[in-house]
């Protein structure tokens, strides 16, 4: 309760939250530049006080994060992109108010969640973390990979020629085993693989500008005048959440569990949501074409993992995701020690960093819930003022994720083809779910081979992510055979 007492430390959530809404409104910019800029400004501070700070401006980057990738099709994080999928057609229907509403209510139902997530973990903390090992990263990826069918529309092999796509771009890198460069063509810029920011901006940023200029307009398919932007729609958008308490609780408890795995990081748990939407809904067909669960899904996951990811990172200084390895280093900067002595001299730590989750989400909704009919109404801005502004942010966000200029050539070059894809209606989520997955999958096989040889795939847990493989494989094929394939149309 020390937070809550405390004015001097709500005074700073309440400084705090804001910034870390610009960082994730920024596409490029995101929660890991913002730590970096801002530790000049808590050095010297109070641990407890540099600590809530951080962690405050942190936890509501994706609440940000969802504005441009609602109402531009550009995602302010990488983990956002999910939210596209289904937050931009409702856009373009004229729903961007609901659309908004409910990310914003699922922004922080999964951060509250994520809190309470991390606190009923304390008795359990020690071997739930360990229990997991690269054998249960490899098949909790190769689950993931899955959901492509899932997401493939109405064309099975165009969901898996995209995802193989996406795959094989996951392997351009250093190998991380012997250091040879792969697939990188003497480019230094590839030497640490393909931008997944670039990659994603490439793939829905872009093309939706390119869509927009040709088509005229502006991004709302509906008159200005028929459209009802004001508090009671985005209020209607945020009981959207509570309509679908069920999905709103499965996807942050798979967030919450997600963080606390390190390396798999907010990409994955987005995009593992994103498919479990999918596939546990009674009519797929209306993924892709504004769906409020296909929002809903990803920014509870978004925001609950952050609750999750801090659990190995304080109690065994191990980062739950890249995010916490910055924060990690901020907060032995501040004089805190992260490790296992923390559950014995440090919980009071420990509960004030869990009431500054829920706090700063809960903050984050209010502050946002004033500002969304106001955001709403930029989607009738007619298309010749806002693509040179959208694609300068596209720019600008490709090249600050590693300032690398290469990189706006690669962007250009996926937003041609992602065009094509639209064009032709090709799904593009496969993309981005091989291309994060790929890389961890990859990493973990050759860990689990190295540790156990084949007899990984015999481990307990093992064994209980088999069997989901097979289950999400074949409740897919029953629902063809039920029903002919999901309908789900990519129209974004």
């Amino acid at each position: 309760m020390t937070v809550v007492g405390s004015p001097h430390l709500v005074g700073l959530i309440v400084l705090a939250v804001p910034i870390g809404m610009f960082f994730g409104a920024i596409p490029g910019l995101g929660g890991k530049l913002g730590i970096v800029l801002l530790i000049p400004f808590v050095f010297g501070m109070d641990p407890l006080s540099g600590a809530v700070f951080l962690l405050a401006m942190h936890a509501v980057v994706h609440t940000g994060g969802s504005v441009p990738s609602i109402l531009f099709g550009v995602p302010g994080t990488g983990p956002d992109a999910a939210t596209i999928v289904d937050g931009f057609p409702m856009t373009q229907k004229g729903e961007a108010g609901r659309a908004l509403g409910a990310s914003l209510g699922a922004s922080g139902f999964g951060g509250v969640v994520g809190g309470l997530f991390l606190a009923a973990m304390l008795p359990v903390l020690r071997p739930l973390v360990l229990a997991f090992s690269p054998a249960e990263f490899f098949l909790l990826a190769i689950l993931g990979i899955t959901f492509i069918a899932t997401l493939s529309g109405d064309s099975l092999l165009k969901g898996l020629l995209v995802g193989m796509f996406g795959l094989m771009l996951a392997f351009v890198s250093l190998d991380p085993f012997t250091g040879v460069p792969r697939f990188t063509f003497g480019q230094l810029f590839l030497w640490d693989g393909v931008d997944v920011i670039t990659a994603v901006l490439g793939m829905f940023a872009i093309p939706e500008m390119i869509a927009l200029g040709v088509k005229g307009g502006s991004i709302a398919q509906i008159r200005k005048e028929a459209a009802s932007y004001n508090l009671r729609e985005v209020i209607d958008g945020i009981f959207d959440v509570f309509r679908h308490w069920a999905l709103s609780v499965r996807t942050a408890v798979i967030g919450a569990v997600i963080g606390t795995i390190p390396g798999l990081g907010g990409d994955a748990a987005s995009w593992i949501c994103y498919g479990h939407a999918v596939q546990s809904s009674k009519d797929p067909s209306r993924f892709g074409k504004g769906a409020v669960e296909g929002v809903i899904a990803p920014e509870t996951a978004n925001n609950s993992k952050e609750g999750g990811s801090l659990l190995p990172t304080l109690f065994f200084g191990v980062p739950g995701s890249s995010g916490m390895a910055i924060m990690l280093g901020a907060f032995v900067m501040l004089g805190i020690q992260p490790g296992p002595m923390i559950a014995l001299h440090g919980m009071d730590l420990v509960w004030s960093l869990i009431w500054t989750l829920m706090i700063a989400n809960i903050l984050a909704v209010f502050m946002f819930l004033i500002c969304a009919p106001v955001f709403g109404k930029l989607t009738y801005v007619r298309g010749g003022l806002l693509i040179p502004f959208v694609i300068t942010l596209a720019f600008l966000g490709s090249f600050l994720s590693h300032a690398a200029w290469e990189n706006i050539v690669l962007l250009c070059g996926l937003g041609v083809l992602g065009y094509f894809l639209k064009k032709y209606r090709w799904p593009r989520p496969p993309f981005v779910i091989g291309l994060i997955l790929g890389s961890i999958a990859e990493n973990s096989l050759h860990k689990a081979l190295a540790i156990w040889g084949p007899s990984f795939f015999l481990r307990p847990l093992s064994l209980i992510f088999i069997a989901l493989i097979f289950g999400s494989i074949g409740v897919y094929f029953w629902r063809v055979r039920k029903n002919g394939a999901p309908q789900v149309r990519y129209d974004t």
